[in-house]
């Protein structure tokens, strides 16, 4: 091989690495910040919170309002384009993940955490990986006890971060890239693959939102 040749060092990130990377950039961008009509977070926790007397009472009213459009069907032709662009998953189970980020963003907005901050922003990302959070967590070299709150309350070095949040985009793309979705040919079915789609989604949306109420306890409790 010819001395000039490119060839890979140990730092050249793989295509893998920057898949990974790009989905969980565009799921933090879009679920915690927004985009264009798609309000983000801080946004949909302010409008929850001016509604309902509690922060508590104002986060059951985000979760019950998710859980419908997870279950809708219209939400990814609703989004348009942006959910069309390029991603690592497809467009409907990105979408899915999207509405996830924003409410679990918003319902660490409701009980006082700054999802302004990196380390918030990995904690939430961490709720979409249910059990694996703790492999997460441990391949970065951080503590893998029950509660996200560790994390959140903690300083944690920008690289540490981004191997948490490149951990939770690999298992992303592994868990539900499109191999694995044509594995599930109940979801192709007319009518019948729509109404189960609805339902799994709706049962792993529960499981996510359960793990964050979990994993971040409220920091200043509504007062009696």
């Amino acid at each position: 091989m010819s001395p000039d040749a490119p060839r890979d060092t140990p730092d050249e990130p793989s295509a893998l690495d920057r898949r990974a990377a790009d989905l969980v950039q565009r799921l933090l961008a879009v679920g915690i910040d927004g985009l264009g009509p798609f309000d983000g977070a801080a946004e949909v926790a302010r409008a929850a919170r001016t509604r309902h007397p509690s922060a508590e009472s104002a986060l059951h009213a985000v979760v019950r309002n998710h859980t419908r459009l997870v279950a809708g069907n219209g939400f990814v032709t609703g989004l348009g384009g942006l959910l069309t662009l390029p991603v690592a998953l497809p467009a409907n189970v990105f979408g899915f993940h999207v509405l996830a980020v924003r409410a679990v963003a918003a319902l660490a907005e409701l009980r006082g955490y700054d999802t302004s901050r990196p380390e918030v922003r990995s904690a939430i990302l961490l709720t979409l990986v249910g059990a694996d959070a703790t492999e997460v967590l441990k391949s970065a070299g951080l503590p893998t006890g029950g509660k996200l709150v560790g994390l959140v309350t903690s300083r944690v070095p920008r690289p540490v971060l981004m191997l948490v949040n490149k951990g939770v985009g690999f298992r992303l793309i592994a868990r539900f890239g499109t191999q694995g979705l044509l594995r599930l040919p109940q979801r192709a079915l007319p009518v019948v693959g729509g109404a189960i789609g609805a339902g799994v989604d709706t049962v792993m949306f529960r499981r996510i939102v359960k793990a964050a109420e979990h994993g971040l306890p409220p920091k200043h409790p509504d007062p009696a």
